[in-house]
């Protein structure tokens, strides 16, 4: 085994630590490191490949406002393009030899005598190990896939498929397919299975909202627009995040200014489906918004074919041969594909990072709730810099904002750490706990906390501790610049460095 000690070790190969990584080469930091497990740059669009696979988010809003793409085929973009996109960013800036694919993460784990963070490795059977001073979590809480915690689940004799690991060498035609959960995955993988399966079966524990999805191609004219007129792309891109904040106003302040998007999710039911029980089934019994808010064309007409049935009764048991429900129904089928999302407020990776106490953050966070400071930092976990932690997540919006939002955060944090030459830096606790309690009262009024419905937005104490209460503009403002105040500092002599002085702000 091998040791290799650098400044800043970076966990996780998609948009957050991509953007991370440009960051720091633009600081002039090149001490640094990228791991990933998978083949090459793009996280969640990389690993998913099933059929349908799309952004939900207009295309000119989920892309890096510093590498805006003219180029996009569509309004709404499709897995490949995304990938290729972000891989393309990395070429673009030069980052690619400072990754390590195909690399697990083990261990990470803070050494109090050193100021380092010790991160053990694997590689194809090799193990490494990694001495940083600063640690970056990006690896994102669309990860680590949920499977269902079902009865017989590992007695069934034929094919189950998560959609994050999904087999593109199987063929699904004239097959007999389970889908079990009615996501935003779910939503993109039903309508392409009803078109080659012999019989479908879409097993629905709770009916989605789903309004419809204004997606088309771009005409040439408008990619040549994009490219040539300047300032145009930019305005295209500032026009689409304007109208999303309207949304966020609705979901965190007043719910029922959310009207006129659950009208148009009804009317896309209506319009879908014309079996009156099936309509029924299918319409949600909580507030629109309490749940992710999806966009589909296609979703309710395939629930109406001839060869898909919706299923609502509670699944009691898989079986060697199919899906047996409470009332007794036992469907025999060939694949079972799993859509039931990812372990967000409970992943396995929280596990792996053990903190200055000895405690990884998976304990930590089960005692007393997934919760950060900013997203972004976690008391007694020194010198780790969380992208897309606790309180960052959206249902309007795109992420990407959020996260160069925090890439601001970061590299005024190195700054901070550089001119006061720091070596230890922990968010205090009561600083932290302020921070969340108000996150806490700002949900009160929330669709999410009075909307009816159960969610993964919620952890196992109840709270709602994924989500950013309010307009993504205030989360910019705040993670503007690293205030120092709020952390507990040790000042000594840090690892050299060259940060370049000039501050790097991100624009919409």
């Amino acid at each position: 085994m091998t040791t290799s000690d650098v400044q800043v070790a970076i966990i996780g190969a998609g948009f957050s630590g991509l953007g991370a990584a440009i960051k720091l080469k633009q600081e002039g930091i090149s001490d640094f490191v990228l791991i990933d497990r998978g083949a090459d740059f793009g996280g969640t669009w990389r690993d998913n490949t099933y059929p349908g696979a799309a952004c939900d988010v207009p295309s000119h809003l989920y892309s890096y406002s510093f590498a805006l793409n003219p180029t996009w085929s569509r309004s709404y973009s499709h897995q490949p393009e995304i990938h290729r996109y972000i891989n393309g960013v990395a070429d673009t800036y030069g980052v690619r030899d400072k990754a390590r694919f195909h690399t697990e993460v083990t261990n990470a784990a803070w050494d109090e005598d050193t100021a380092q963070w010790v991160i053990d490795t694997e590689s194809n059977g090799v193990k490494d190990q990694i001495r940083a001073a600063i640690l970056v979590g990006a690896v994102g809480p669309l990860c680590e896939p949920n499977l269902p915690d079902i009865k017989g689940f590992n007695d069934f004799e034929g094919k189950i498929v998560h959609s994050a690991r999904w087999d593109n060498d199987y063929d699904y035609t004239g097959k007999r397919i389970a889908v079990i959960g009615t996501g935003a995955s779910a939503i993109q993988i039903v309508p392409q299975l009803g078109k080659v399966a012999a019989q479908l079966d879409v097993y629905q524990r709770t009916a989605p909202w789903i309004v419809p999805r204004n997606e088309r191609a771009y005409l040439s004219v408008e990619n040549w627009a994009f490219k040539n007129i300047p300032g145009y792309q930019a305005a295209a891109r500032g026009t689409i995040y304007t109208a999303s904040e309207f949304v966020a106003f609705g979901m965190t302040y007043a719910p029922g200014a959310l009207k006129p998007v659950q009208a148009l999710a009804k009317a896309n039911i209506a319009r879908g489906i014309k079996d009156p029980a099936l309509r029924e089934q299918a319409t949600p019994k909580f507030a629109v918004g309490c749940k992710r808010i999806l966009k589909s064309n296609d979703w309710y007409p395939t629930l109406a074919r001839d060869n898909v049935e919706l299923v609502t009764d509670p699944i009691a048991a898989i079986t060697p041969t199919g899906i047996r429900t409470a009332d007794g129904t036992l469907r025999d089928v060939d694949v079972i594909v799993v859509a039931t999302g990812f372990h967000v407020t409970d992943s396995p990776v929280f596990e792996r990072i053990v903190g200055a106490a000895g405690r990884s953050l998976a304990a930590v966070w089960d005692e007393a709730g997934m919760q950060g400071y900013k997203g972004s930092f976690v008391n007694g976990f020194p010198n780790m810099m969380l992208m897309v932690g606790p309180s960052t997540g959206l249902g309007h919006t795109s992420m990407v904002y959020m996260i160069e939002s925090q890439l601001n955060y970061l590299v005024s944090y190195l700054k901070a750490v550089r001119a006061g030459s720091i070596t230890r830096v922990d968010v205090k606790a009561d600083n932290q706990r302020a921070y969340n309690e108000g996150i806490q009262h700002k949900l009160r009024r929330s669709v999410w906390t009075n909307g009816g419905c159960a969610s993964w937005y919620k952890d196992s104490h109840g709270n709602i501790t994924t989500l950013w209460p309010g307009f993504t503009f205030d989360f910019r403002r705040i993670t503007r610049t690293f205030d120092l105040d709020a952390y507990d500092v040790v000042r000594g002599t840090p690892r050299p460095s060259v940060i370049a002085d000039a501050a790097v702000e991100t624009t919409v």
